[in-house]
């Protein structure tokens, strides 16, 4: 069971950022919910590339160990830079829609569009 907590992890943190976004209101909580999905896929790429008893594959003395796949880990770094500015965008839109309609809740910006 131990072998497959990652995995649990992984779909659990999903989902919970899935239920943020369909279910909340606040425009603040449905950024937080997209962040963390980003968290959950991140999690998931740093899982798919780990192996057990693996070595570091920037140490070129262990050529004959197993290495645990350095491409899922470049790929996580550059996800979470692109994670970042996204977050940045999300809530510099959610800071622009407080101050222009003075609320964050969803139902009461579709009322007031005009």
């Amino acid at each position: 069971m131990t072998g497959s907590m990652p995995y649990v992890a992984v779909a659990v943190l999903f989902l919970c950022g899935l239920y943020m976004v369909l279910f909340e209101h606040n425009l603040f909580k449905i950024a937080l919910g997209i962040t963390v999905m980003e968290a959950s896929a991140n999690l998931f790429l740093v899982v798919l590339g780990y192996r057990s008893g693996g070595g570091i594959p920037v140490y070129t003395l262990a050529s004959r160990e197993a290495m645990v796949l350095p491409t899922p880990q470049a790929l996580t770094l550059t996800a979470i830079v692109i994670g970042l500015a996204t977050t940045a965008l999300l809530l510099s839109l959610v800071v622009w829609a407080y101050r222009h309609y003075g609320t964050l809740d969803i139902q009461q910006i579709r009322r007031l569009r005009g």
